[in-house]
């Protein structure tokens, strides 16, 4: 079994950053392989879709709402996902979840449907 734990979320003031971090642990190969990412949900809203990368770091999508703001970024030694969040508006106040693929997941795949999820952590921020 794989576990994520979300860690980082917080309240901030409108122009402001914040860096989500989410820890991954359970089986190893899996860990080291699957593609990754960030969803969130807004009080009232389904889940979106924030950003995605592979399990080698070397490709990466972003919802639009947060293109050109948000970087999303992988250490496999570390067993960590980060999602650094530049320029933060109040539309982006949401639960952000830490999501992950199998191991025969494309970074696609994992976007349309995660296999893992983590409990998720509040982002506030305000205007």
């Amino acid at each position: 079994q794989v576990q994520l734990e979300e860690s980082g979320g917080g309240l901030v003031q409108a122009g402001n950053s914040l860096r989500l971090s989410c820890v991954v642990s359970g089986r190893t190969l899996t860990t080291t392989v699957m593609a990754m990412g960030w969803f969130r949900q807004a009080p009232g809203k389904e889940r979106e879709f924030v950003a995605g990368i592979t399990w080698q770091g070397g490709m990466t999508d972003y919802g639009d709402a947060v293109k050109g703001r948000f970087t999303i970024s992988r250490d496999n030694y570390e067993n960590t996902l980060s999602l650094q969040m530049n320029n933060l508006k109040p539309e982006d106040t949401a639960i952000y979840y830490c999501v992950g693929g199998s191991t025969s997941d494309t970074l696609r795949s994992m976007i349309e449907m995660p296999r893992y999820w983590g409990q998720g952590t509040q982002v506030t921020v305000s205007s």
